[in-house]
């Protein structure tokens, strides 16, 4: 399981470096994986200091530092 979240951190931040930020929910959408993992992958670019996370209305915008 961290083998698969640690794949999924990676797809979001080769993700988010070709498209600029994104919600949640885009993001899952855009690399196909489900909820669990795409907010697991997210908490671990945040632990690494590499995503800037923003309330914006009822969304949640996910960006590269």
């Amino acid at each position: 399981m961290i083998n698969k979240i640690g794949e999924t951190a990676g797809s979001i931040y080769r993700t988010l470096e070709a498209q600029g930020a994104l919600s949640i929910n885009k993001l899952k959408d855009q690399i196909n994986t489900d909820v669990f993992t795409t907010q697991a992958a997210i908490g671990w670019l945040a632990r690494e200091d590499k995503i800037v996370i923003q309330k914006k209305g009822r969304s949640i915008l996910i960006s590269l530092k």
